[in-house]
């Protein structure tokens, strides 16, 4: 008989498969990997497409896509309340013991963190992204976020200057935050067995088409590179609103046989375009850790990437470099900086060695590293004492004169709404779901990959 689950995790997001991103792919991976350590890990997000019900993935994954669409950037409207019935069933349904949310963007994870708290389960938070002050869009958030961290138990982010920011922005306090970096999946993402001929330079960038992640920076560096170096090429994946503006620029410029648009690039192709290059373009104006630079680098790409946010960090190692200047090189978020960055990566090409980067990157980045790092922060949370409802509305009363009396209502009247359903339906009357494994050859491969990992790692 096998044995029972260590905890029983609840991912929630509105950002999960087949949705494709680095929010998508961190919870994938972290709870694969929490499956591996022997826990049961449960998925909550929204409706995608006819993709609605219940769920399995690798590994006995259980999702549940529950019947709510998106609104608007792949989020759910904001109900409140009208997620506290099902969050509350798949609670008792699962015997979950942590709610983890994923993303301040996501309404589905703070209404689900909200009615947890409400009843008395202890929840962890991560944020993956960084925001602003000053725009009007950027202080509603973080109003937002400053209520849904005023009484979580404890909160991860992806990178050092992340977690600078969440704390900034919600008035958390930096004992209960703890900094894991996001990982990559090395035995998928490994350089192509022949490399790529330098007789035509490939700069390969993947990334959302919009503002942030410096859509407008690559309309202005492409021509000049082109202009520079007649055999020098552009492959460029992704979606989004700015891509019309570097179709505009292909055609301006007669760039059609040098800079190639793929449109949007499912995961599972990620590799495949990026061995096909030889240098990795990131352009983003914000980013709290750019999962995409570890895959580019475990392809054995060069990076050539904006100095901007968490980027710096992915390159370091408890404070030490470990990739060296001559693997990666970083610019400041300018048009002419970039193209200088980029004439010295062309410069240094011939010298790097994509074999030496995948296994160093082997080495550093690890999933299963992450998922012990997390079973830390949920063992903190399973410790915090549990507090009262008076106790819990103290804690919003303190997020502001008039914000604290409104937080502090919508909290009453949720705990009143739990209590009216416990009536129309005890706890008793919700039915357990038994504890299923899946194991395919899928699982038994992840298993060896995360196995033969460890040795890297230990030897």
């Amino acid at each position: 008989m096998a044995e029972p689950p260590k905890l029983r995790v609840l991912m929630v997001s509105d950002f999960f498969f087949p949705n494709f991103g680095g929010v998508e792919n961190h919870i994938y991976y972290l709870s694969q990997c929490l499956l591996k350590l022997g826990h049961k890990v449960v998925v909550m997000t929204h409706a995608y497409g006819n993709r609605s019900g219940v769920r399995y993935m690798t590994g006995g994954l259980k999702v549940y896509y529950v019947p709510w669409r998106p609104f608007v950037m792949q989020t759910t409207f904001p109900t409140v309340y009208g997620t506290l019935p099902i969050v509350r069933t798949i609670l008792r349904r699962e015997k979950i013991t942590v709610v983890h949310g994923h993303q301040a963007f996501s309404t589905l994870c703070h209404e689900a963190l909200m009615h947890a708290r409400t009843m008395g389960y202890k929840v962890v938070f991560t944020d993956h992204s960084l925001y602003g002050f000053a725009d009007v869009g950027s202080i509603h958030m973080n109003k937002v976020l400053q209520f849904s961290l005023a009484d979580i138990d404890q909160a991860i982010c992806v990178s050092h200057t992340s977690k600078e920011n969440t704390v900034l922005r919600s008035g958390l306090s930096p004992a209960k935050v703890f900094m894991i970096p996001n990982a990559v999946d090395t035995a998928m993402f490994k350089p192509a067995s022949v490399r790529p001929s330098t007789d035509i330079i490939t700069i390969v960038v993947i990334s959302r088409l919009v503002y942030r992640k410096g859509a407008d920076l690559l309309v202005e560096v492409i021509p000049e590179v082109c202009r520079l170096y007649p055999n020098v090429r552009f492959v460029v994946g992704g979606d989004g609103p700015k891509h019309v503006r570097l179709e505009e620029m292909r055609e301006k410029h007669s760039l059609q046989d040098r800079v190639e648009m793929l449109g949007a690039v499912p995961h599972s192709r990620v590799r495949s375009v990026l061995v096909t290059g030889h240098i990795f373009l990131n352009s983003s104006l914000t980013e709290a850790f750019c999962i995409a630079i570890l895959e580019a680098a475990s392809c054995g790409l060069l990076t050539v990437s904006t100095r901007v946010g968490g980027v710096p960090e992915a390159f370091f190692f408890h404070g030490l470099q470990v990739l060296p200047d001559d693997m990666v090189v970083l610019a400041e978020p300018d048009p002419n900086d970039m193209v200088r960055a980029i004439e010295k990566a062309i410069s240094i090409l011939p010298s790097i060695n994509p074999e030496d980067m995948h296994n160093r990157m082997k080495k550093l980045y690890s999933w299963q590293d992450v998922a012990k790092r997390t079973e830390i922060v949920y063992d903190r949370a399973l410790k915090c004492s549990n507090r009262s409802l008076l106790e819990r509305l103290s804690r919003f009363l303190s997020c502001g004169a008039w914000a604290g009396k409104l937080f502090c209502m919508v909290m009453i009247l949720d705990y009143l709404l739990w209590r009216l359903l416990q009536l129309l339906q005890p706890d008793e009357d919700i039915e357990e779901a038994p504890d299923i494994r899946l194991c395919d050859q899928r699982d038994v491969e992840v298993s060896e990959g995360l196995k033969e990992e460890d040795k890297v790692r230990n030897g």
